[in-house]
């Protein structure tokens, strides 16, 4: 249970920014950075693996010497024509981070740590999670209930204690985190990193409209929808944006997984997690860090006032 050396440098916060799909871009990642946790983003939200090529080039100019590592997310799925290509040039670049998602197979992994970089694989459910430790990932995200994006129903508590009786790597708590408290919370569990995405759309660095930063000021964890009706797997979304689209959320309907039209769907069907009714703003990245620090450290010193 530990945090890899290679992921420690420029670290202040055990927290990663998520990537979010259309969401995370080189601004938010190079700010998330920049500021002492990790940021990373989708390769697919640059549209051809030349341009996710110089995404990777601008990063990694931008970053200061002290800045944390930084990461990409790959979809290992088979309706992901680009992942080899784009892996081939994660390779190249030789990218800290990786987080695979919807499929652990073995040779991305290795292709990946051949070169020292880290894989950290998304998991809803605990028979994933096995399946992802055979693969030999170096850590396991656990997407539990509550969280946004493609999502889990399973209790927080419950998952981290099954995943750790049989993997001793590290482990990322994700799911309706969005306070300093949440992340102390996270490791008091027996987590590693906290694993936000919701709370880091509503900062200005975040490739988000304005209305969906707004939508999410609006809405409590009761506005969100928990469907596989969008993208054809459970996904956690906003009610009023399925309604502004047309979508009554008492009767959706079913969709088959496609990458092209996900993409369209996922433009004005928001995705947030339940954590929505802990954000009332939005803020620069580097505000939203120092602010997370400080109720992070609050958090630790109160609790261990009270265990005097």
């Amino acid at each position: 249970m530990a945090i890899p050396a290679s992921l420690q440098k420029g670290l202040k916060l055990p927290v990663i920014s998520s990537p979010m799909f259309l969401v995370s871009g080189t601004d938010l990642v190079v700010e998330a950075c920049n500021n002492g946790v990790i940021g990373t983003f989708p390769s697919l939200n640059q549209r051809t693996t030349e341009g996710y090529r110089d995404w990777l080039i601008e990063i990694k100019s931008r970053l200061k010497p002290d800045a944390a590592a930084f990461g990409v997310n790959h979809i290992v799925h088979n309706t992901n024509d680009r992942l080899m290509a784009d892996l081939a040039v994660t390779i190249e670049h030789e990218v800290p981070l990786v987080i695979t998602s919807l499929g652990a197979v073995a040779d991305v992994v290795k292709a990946v740590q051949s070169y020292g970089g880290k894989v950290f694989h998304d998991i809803a459910t605990v028979r994933h999670a096995q399946k992802a430790a055979e693969a030999g990932v170096d850590g396991l995200i656990l997407v539990a209930g509550g969280a946004g994006g493609h999502a889990g129903i399973i209790n927080p508590f419950a998952l981290v204690n099954e995943v750790r009786r049989f993997f001793d790597g590290t482990i990322i708590l994700a799911g309706a985190l969005s306070t300093g408290q949440d992340v102390a919370a996270a490791l008091m569990m027996g987590a590693d990193f906290a694993y936000m995405g919701t709370r880091f759309i509503n900062t200005t660095e975040a490739q988000a409209d304005a209305a969906y930063q707004a939508m999410i000021i609006d809405s409590g964890a009761t506005d969100i929808v928990h469907t596989p009706a969008v993208s054809g797997i459970p996904a956690n979304f906003m009610v009023k944006s399925l309604i502004d689209n047309g979508i009554d959320p008492k009767s959706l309907p079913s969709h088959k997984l496609d990458m092209g039209e996900e993409a369209k769907a996922w433009k004005t069907i928001w995705s947030a997690g339940h954590g929505v009714g802990s954000i009332h703003d939005v803020l620069p990245t580097a505000k939203l860090i120092e602010r997370l620090t400080d109720e992070f450290s609050q958090a630790c010193l109160d609790f261990d006032t009270k265990r005097r």
